[in-house]
């Protein structure tokens, strides 16, 4: 009680300085306290309206082709190196489509390449074991095959690229990051364009689109508006690894030329001449401009056509023919050969352009098959 009051029974200005600062900070510094009030009710939603034409007919296409596309899991077999136990563990992932009600599906090589199993999901989410029935590594193409009722199994529906527009809208189904049945938009961004297969050879006529395609879209379907197969999603150029607007699809006229073979041979049926061509190397050591012969294989379309293979002479090794053109289309390389004989079948007659003791001739040659 002193501490409070002095002598004299006033209150000491220590304590009264202190009761003055509580009362300010009552007024001026306490929380202010929200009067409770009502719960505020919902805005009212507005009605949309109908989607516009192209969203509906986006809409369409996806329902109507995505379940045409499969989700494709690989794994390898692996060894421990200490207790020799044998382990299964997972490759990689990618996409495919069905291409008939046998049971086959159709994606990248390089979604298989090295796999010591295959699982495809189809649309109904069942998953089924998947057997390598053919590939094509040079084009980037694969087979495979389920068991599976042909009630649950959709074919894709064949278009062309052949007659495919820059700026037109295409789109890509496929199963990025393992996300099943993505779809991205865009449009054909170039034609025409080269890429290199796991093999080193190049593939031509490629079509390039900036619909997105991230890893796990690769051998997924790039389709056209009207929801026909017009490529195969195979490659990006990304120095990530991701999208970044420039996308590669095998056009679909390769891929109806090979997947036939691929079910029927298990490999790629390639026409050819019959003859075995120098390297690059030779050919510019030799300063040739175009193909060098080697060999003939006797028989073949070319041995009957009287092509002739480098031989050697008495004292002098005497160069054989010379290929420049197939067609009339400049061969310098064998890439160029290769891509160019594709587009023919067997049994196809093409004009091959020769030199030969330094004059041109044309010879005709009907194809067959090569190994």
């Amino acid at each position: 009680m002193n501490m409070i009051f002095n002598q004299s029974g006033r209150m000491n200005s220590f304590t009264l300085l202190f009761i003055v600062l509580i009362g300010l900070w009552f007024i001026f510094a306490r929380p202010e306290i929200t009067p409770k009030r009502e719960s505020a009710p919902p805005r009212i939603v507005t009605a949309r309206g109908d989607l516009a034409a192209d969203e509906q007919s986006t809409i369409e296409l996806f329902e109507r082709t995505s379940p045409s596309v499969a989700y494709i899991t690989t794994s390898q077999i692996r060894r421990d190196f200490f207790s020799l136990n044998v382990y299964e563990i997972p490759r990689g992932t990618g996409s495919g489509f069905v291409w008939d009600t046998d049971g086959h599906i159709v994606t990248n090589y390089h979604v298989i390449e090295d796999a010591n199993s295959v699982e495809v999901t189809l649309s109904d989410g069942t998953v089924k074991k998947g057997k390598v029935v053919g590939i094509s590594a040079e084009k980037d193409l694969a087979v495979l095959s389920v068991s599976a009722p042909s009630t649950s199994l959709q074919p894709i529906i064949i278009g062309e690229s052949d007659n495919l527009l820059v700026g037109q809208k295409v789109f890509a189904i496929g199963n990025p990051f393992g996300l099943d049945h993505t779809l991205t938009a865009g449009i054909v961004s170039a034609l025409d364009r080269e890429i290199e297969s796991v093999t080193g050879q190049t593939i031509r006529g490629v079509i390039q689109t900036d619909a997105a395609i991230n890893p796990g879209n690769s051998g997924g379907p790039l389709l056209d508006s009207a929801g026909r197969l017009v490529g195969v999603n195979t490659a990006i150029y990304s120095p990530a690894g991701q999208n970044a607007g420039i996308g590669f699809a095998v056009p679909v006229e390769i891929v109806n030329r090979v997947v036939p073979d691929l079910i029927k041979y298990g490999k790629n049926i390639r026409p050819g001449l019959g003859v075995t061509i120098a390297n690059n190397t030779i050919n510019k050591r030799l300063n040739i401009d175009g193909l060098l012969i080697i060999d003939v294989l006797e028989g073949s379309a070319a041995d009957r056509a009287g092509i002739r293979g480098t031989s050697r002479g008495n004292v002098d090794i005497e160069l054989g023919d010379i290929i420049k053109a197939i067609n009339g289309k400049k061969i310098t390389s064998f890439d160029d050969l290769r891509n160019e004989l594709d587009n023919y079948k067997i049994g196809d007659q093409v004009t091959v352009e020769i030199i030969r003791d330094g004059m041109i001739r044309s010879v005709q040659i009907i194809l067959e098959e090569v190994g």
